[in-house]
């Protein structure tokens, strides 16, 4: 697996670019580089990860050895997303194959040339009852979800993931869910406002803004916001251009995927702006050629619908503060994000933001490199998700844990009916030296 992509490299860069015109270093690092590495790791430790468990001794159970087998599920479906399509499909394809399971994929039809250099690296990979490629529209996947899969592994907006798992329900099927969600992003007073702006500017406009886990909004202190947003101006105009005709023809953004999502975040930013919100760099919409500037807002009321819609598009509402508590009431005022950011150097308020929020994953001074960290699980909670991934989390997925009880000398026969005095006896004297 891990050689077919890096033979296919140049072949899906050019994929992505003609699909979304995405830049040839990003698909290096979020397509190539993420399943590379996933393969690598399922090569080294597979071994390690497949071996039984043994299990501690229990009183009860003397004579008895417990341990753990990890078998595999069987026959895996895995449903995956169009912002991403090598990484979402692929990864989860090592994990599945690492534990031993067969596999089909769907990937989107909404990036048609990526789609058709996948299917050729699993055409020349493996036969076709080991894994297969179904390309085609949602009638594909709605024809695929009614079959009796063992597991589905679904990678997609929660409204859809909610169909999968409706769907997986009628056979009883086991799912993993990697949805999405608004990611928030604090940035408190004490934080390192340079690194903090970079870092924000390359993780939310990085696939223009097309990344479940990029920051949805940020809440910026009220004491540094001025200087904050000066620093993305400034940053925004080193990366991608000081006006829009330069940003336009910038080398290093991708476009949105196609007209229907370029008008749908068009309307979230018209809304925004008929709604009293100000923009602060950016703004730029060219419909025509499914371009969305990057865009930083400030003074968005709360009932719009970029606050309340997940964005993804390259769209950031700024919102001040004052207070922390405020902030951590309203993050858990909505629905469990995939994933939080705070920034800070001060430890205790950090850890408050930690201790009394929920979300799949969390970063502190950084955004996204969760996703990265080979030895992390990958998940959301809730809304944004059911199950974990990544490594040894996604060969747990992917496997069944077996429980098996080897008697050598059994014991509970002492406690089989007909119920005398003697076992009821033995039975009372067990309670009691449990208690």
């Amino acid at each position: 697996m891990r050689d077919a992509v890096l033979a296919a490299a140049p072949a899906l860069r050019i994929a992505a670019a003609a699909d979304f015109r995405k830049p040839e270093a990003e698909v290096n690092l979020t397509e190539i580089f993420t399943v590379v590495s996933e393969a690598n790791m399922a090569i080294r430790r597979l071994k390690r990860w497949m071996k039984p468990t043994r299990v501690g001794f229990s009183p009860l159970m003397a004579g008895t050895r417990g341990s753990i087998e990890y078998q595999p599920r069987g026959r895996c479906l895995i449903i995956a997303p169009w912002n991403y399509p090598v990484n979402l499909s692929f990864c989860p394809l090592v994990l599945a194959l690492a534990a031993g399971n067969t596999a089909i994929i769907k990937p989107s039809e909404m990036t048609p040339n990526l789609a058709a250099e996948m299917q050729k690296i699993i055409d020349e990979s493996f036969p076709s009852d080991e894994v297969a490629m179904f390309q085609g529209e949602s009638d594909v996947a709605q024809a695929l979800l009614d079959l009796p899969f063992d597991h589905i592994f679904f990678t997609g907006a929660p409204a859809l993931g909610k169909v999968v798992m409706a769907a997986a329900a009628r056979h009883l099927t086991s799912v993993t869910l990697e949805l999405g969600g608004k990611s928030p992003t604090i940035i408190d007073a004490s934080a390192d406002l340079k690194a903090a702006a970079h870092n924000v500017c390359w993780s939310k406009f990085m696939n223009n803004g097309q990344t479940c886990i990029a920051p949805d909004h940020l809440f910026v202190h009220d004491s540094v916001a001025d200087e904050f947003l000066d620093l993305v101006r400034e940053r925004l105009a080193e990366v991608f251009g000081k006006d829009d005709d330069a940003r336009f023809r910038s080398p290093d953004l991708a476009r949105i995927v196609n007209a229907r999502h370029t008008s749908r975040v068009r309307r979230l930013l018209d809304d925004a702006r008929a709604r009293g919100a100000t923009v602060v760099v950016g703004g730029d919409v060219r419909e025509e050629h499914c371009y969305v500037s990057p865009t930083v807002l400030e003074g968005v009321p709360a009932d719009a619908a970029i606050l309340q819609e997940e964005i993804f598009g390259p769209l950031l509402p700024v919102i001040r503060f004052d207070e922390l508590d405020a902030v951590i009431d309203r993050i858990n005022g909505g629905d469990k994000p995939l994933a939080l950011y705070v920034w800070g150097k001060d430890r205790a308020r950090i850890r408050r933001v930690l201790d009394r929020t929920s979300s799949g994953g969390a970063c502190v001074n950084n955004t996204v490199v969760q996703a990265l960290h080979p030895l992390l699980p990958f998940g959301g909670v809730n809304y944004s998700g059911l199950g974990s991934t990544h490594g040894e989390f996604g060969f747990r997925a992917f496997s069944h844990a077996r429980a098996i009880a080897d008697t050598r000398v059994g014991m509970v026969h002492l406690f089989f009916p007909p119920y005398t005095a003697r076992v009821k006896r033995i039975i009372e004297m067990t309670l009691r030296w449990l208690t």
